[in-house]
């Protein structure tokens, strides 16, 4: 006991900051959205109103979550739940492999086995960090909602709701850990799961039943294979339901038994699915920096691209579907529609344009991992072996920029074929395909300027570059995406990429935006490619 509690606190230490940063953050989004909520939607008919459209709007059920009465609680729950138990999740996946996978590449998991601590404590010692970062994320959710005098017992629910759906993508992440060979593999399926089940409840609540009463609604079945669907069955403020609480839990005990069976019949440093042994001379094609690049980051590459080809093919797949579904007939609902016929847009090209938002969103991640692989290269100490032969500096940061810009082009296109071929498929004609390709074409600036801002923080300060770029996307995605809904100023939004994507809708489509970043982007590339002819690589 007196091992496990020693590697408990080693790990609190070693993430003290970072784990301070994620409780903040949570519980200061879960502040801010219950004072939006107070300050801007004082009065349940101002929040009746909102609901009705939101129900009548499922690309607002998409990003929100499921609306379950006009209670101050109960609307508050409903903007802001699904963006907490996300935050939660992602939080939890990088934790529980930063603590195993990331461990064992770097050798640190087999030096601490050769002490009395063994195999397998350090990873007992990570699920109660784990458990422990968790129960502060729902203080703090609970914290953030009861300081603005919502009900304690509703906030008590929200809160856990929170922190359970992080215990449950902790121990899918400690599985996949075992999965892989690679903490960024790891990383990356961890973090998909996530995502998955952020789309998956958006799913179920924009294909859900509405109530009678215009301001409720009941899940479609995609909900329930969502553990972020299941914290949301919890009906936080409307219902607090308790027994919701035990699937995801239920689903982290059942992957972590499954990580304990395989962690204890593997050997330190392998993986179910490990990496194939490479060649022992690279092939003709391999030798080139830009052509390694590929070659080193060709599966998270993959990866973003599927899961923008699965954006877009559940972009272009549920227009039909929502526009099925019945909506009670309530004056702002027709106003609504009569709103979108008068600016000659759809239903189905308004659910695209919000979904490709998150499409730009994981283009701009792909983008990131690009640059963030150039400082783990260079941490490790194979950049200065790759320099040593006949490569520049610059012929090699300006490799990985080529190849980060050509994976945001891909991940996007990859999107805009899958909305495509659903949407050609289904015979809805109700978006135009130049109107659809202009849409995907629109989330490139934003992206592009998170492969180039990186990329100048990574020469100028390398010391900062994952944490600084990782940041800058989740301060644009809560700015741009989530900002009006939380009530930040619009100065403040503007300061997002992601708030400057123009949304095509015809000869009126306003693009300065777009251009505007697509300068900043190419100006940040080429400052950042001067400053690398004097910067020291392996120095910093």
């Amino acid at each position: 006991m007196d091992v496990l509690l020693v590697l408990w606190r080693q790990r609190l230490r070693r993430d003290r900051w970072q784990l301070l940063s994620w409780v903040v953050a949570i519980g200061a989004f879960a502040l801010f959205a219950a004072a939006a909520v107070t300050q801007t939607y004082g009065n349940v008919a101002s929040r009746t109103e909102i609901l009705q459209v939101a129900i009548a709007t499922p690309a607002i059920l998409m990003l929100r979550g499921l609306p379950r009465g006009a209670d101050q609680g109960a609307f508050t729950f409903f903007l802001i739940y699904a963006f907490l138990a996300l935050l939660a999740g992602l939080m939890s996946t990088f934790l529980a492999v930063r603590h195993t996978r990331a461990d064992e590449e770097t050798g640190a998991a087999e030096l601490v086995a050769a002490t009395p601590a063994g195999r397998l404590l350090p990873t007992a010692a990570t699920v109660l960090h784990g458990i422990t970062a968790n129960i502060l994320v729902a203080l703090a959710v609970f914290g953030g909602f009861a300081s603005q005098g919502l009900d304690p017992q509703g906030s008590l629910t929200a809160g856990a709701a929170t922190g359970v759906v992080g215990l449950a993508f902790l121990g899918v992440a400690l599985l996949v850990a075992q999965l892989m060979g690679t903490s960024r593999g790891a990383n990356g399926v961890s973090a998909a799961l996530v995502v998955l089940a952020y789309v998956l409840r958006g799913i179920g609540d924009a294909t859900g039943a509405p109530g009678a009463g215009g301001t409720t609604m009941t899940e479609g079945a995609a909900s329930w294979f969502s553990p972020i669907g299941w914290g949301q069955q919890t009906f936080a403020f409307s219902g607090n339901r308790a027994w919701p609480l035990l699937l995801p839990v239920g689903l982290g005990v059942v992957c972590l038994a499954a990580a304990w069976l395989i962690l204890g019949t593997r050997d330190s440093g392998s993986s179910v699915w490990g990496a194939r042994p490479g060649r022992t001379a690279a092939r003709p094609g391999l030798r080139s920096p830009v052509a390694l690049a590929l070659r080193l980051q060709s599966g998270s590459i993959a990866g973003w691209g599927l899961s923008g080809l699965a954006l877009g093919l559940l972009a272009g797949s549920l227009g039909k579907a929502i526009a099925a579904v019945d909506t009670p007939d309530t004056n702002i609902t027709a106003m609504l529609r009569a709103m979108l016929q008068s600016q000659g847009t759809s239903l189905t090209q308004l659910m695209v344009s919000v979904l490709f938002s998150m499409a730009g969103v994981l283009a701009a991640a792909c983008a990131l991992q690009a640059v963030i692989r150039l400082r783990q290269e260079e941490a490790a100490g194979t950049a200065e072996l790759l320099l040593s032969a006949p490569v520049g500096r610059v012929r090699w940061l300006a490799g990985y920029l080529v190849l980060g810009a050509a994976a945001v082009v891909l991940v996007v296109g990859l999107a805009g074929l899958g909305t495509w071929a659903t949407l050609t498929g289904s015979g809805d004609t109700s978006m135009p395909v130049d109107v659809l390709w202009q849409t995907a074409l629109a989330q490139l600036p934003a992206a592009l300027i998170y492969l180039s801002v990186p990329a100048l923080v990574f020469v100028l300060i390398p010391a900062a570059t994952i944490a600084a770029s990782w940041a800058l996307l989740a301060l644009g995605v809560l700015l741009g995406i989530f900002g009006a809904m939380l009530g930040i100023d619009q100065s403040l939004r503007d300061l997002s990429p992601f708030a400057h994507t123009p949304v095509p809708h015809g000869d009126a489509t306003d693009w300065s935006g777009a251009w505007w970043m697509l300068v900043i982007a190419i100006l940040a590339a080429v400052l950042a490619v001067a400053a690398m002819r004097r910067r020291e690589v392996g120095a910093a």
